[in-house]
């Protein structure tokens, strides 16, 4: 029993949010002419300067509160049932709170990813008012290196106090894979996640166009010993990575750019973080006649994709709608800082 087990009323908000999310698959299985997930970046700046991450900088003013807004109000229109938001860093952004209420205003399921390093009893508090749904950390080793500040030594307060004040779920991401000195870390974050009764995944660094890298056998081994902890999370739909992990291509339906969309600061719609530039177009003019084409669009670097919410989104219409339209061509995205970047 984790310590999350013993807070009052959150197995109340706990069912409500599982109905929320089981109307959101209704939805998605029932029509595929809206989108499902949408990323959002309010904040390109990072307190952080992971080597391995191409999604930040460190000189970037937060997006106007009211532009997030108007995005906001746009993918609700075009029927996104859940919007996570991501940076950068986006507890730096002065008003997420007012865009997490917009967000559940319009009905959809709140999520963020964040580095946690500014969370405090009282920030959490907030969150939980804001009405936050879903928060991921990803931890990549147990202590601070030159590759990675977000590390177990420096988190495991934050998870603590996560355990103790989040009412929204959380889940600990650790990695695997290029960069990461001690892969047996990945298993030690874990189970101190599960220890905290916080929910746990593991993921595999990709390169900066979100492309497989082959695990090595030890590295596999802890890989799959991580996997075999937790169950009970929506981040588990994550049976692709068996292939990824044994570096064997995926054969699934992309729907990046019409399920999936990733909006970055400038507003503009892109397939993931690792495929800026396609499509390319400004949310504002989104409609769903993009939603229709980029859903039939076969997506040339999907057999060797690794980016887990396009292939957990893609799953819902993995039985149906063949692919039609020939796969553009791909360009690397213009890294913001180095070549790697650890999935979503």
């Amino acid at each position: 029993m984790g310590l999350r087990d013993f807070r009052p009323g959150r197995k109340l908000i706990a069912a409500k949010r599982l109905a929320r999310e089981l109307a959101l698959v209704a939805r998605g299985l029932a029509s595929s002419d809206h989108v499902v997930q949408a990323h959002i970046i309010p904040m390109r700046r990072c307190n952080l300067d992971c080597g391995y991450c191409n999604e930040y900088d460190d000189v970037s003013k937060p997006v106007p509160l009211t532009t997030m807004l108007e995005r906001v109000d746009h993918l609700a229109r075009l029927g996104a049932t859940l919007i996570t938001i991501s940076g950068g860093e986006p507890l730096l952004h002065p008003d997420l709170d007012d865009i997490i209420r917009r967000i559940r205003h319009h009905g959809a399921i709140a999520g963020m990813i964040t580095n946690g390093y500014l969370l405090m009893p009282a920030r959490i508090q907030q969150l939980n008012e804001a009405g936050l749904d879903h928060l991921q950390i990803s931890i990549d080793n147990v202590t601070p290196d030159e590759v990675s500040k977000k590390s177990l030594k420096v988190l495991d307060k934050k998870l603590q106090m996560l355990a103790e004040h989040a009412d929204f779920h959380v889940n600990i991401n650790s990695v695997v894979g290029g960069g990461v000195r001690n892969p047996e870390d990945a298993y030690t974050i874990a189970t101190r996640a599960i220890e905290y009764g916080l929910s746990s995944t593991v993921g595999i660094i990709h390169d900066g166009r979100g492309q497989l890298q082959a695990l090595p056998e030890k590295v596999r081994e802890v890989f799959f010993r991580v996997r075999a902890l937790n169950k009970t999370s929506y981040a588990r739909l994550n049976h692709f990575q068996e292939a990824i992990a044994m570096g064997q291509p995926n054969n699934w339906r992309c729907r990046a750019g019409a399920r999936y969309l990733y909006i970055c600061e400038e507003g503009l719609v892109h397939y993931c973080s690792q495929q800026r530039g396609h499509p390319g177009v400004p949310l504002a003019n989104y409609t769903i006649e993009d939603i229709r084409r980029e859903y039939l669009t076969e997506k040339a670097c999907a057999p060797n994709c690794t980016i887990s919410c396009v292939h957990q989104t893609s799953l819902m219409d993995f039985w149906r709608d063949p692919q039609t339209i020939p796969a553009p061509h791909f360009e690397k995205p213009e890294p913001l800082v180095q070549i790697q970047s650890a999935g979503h």
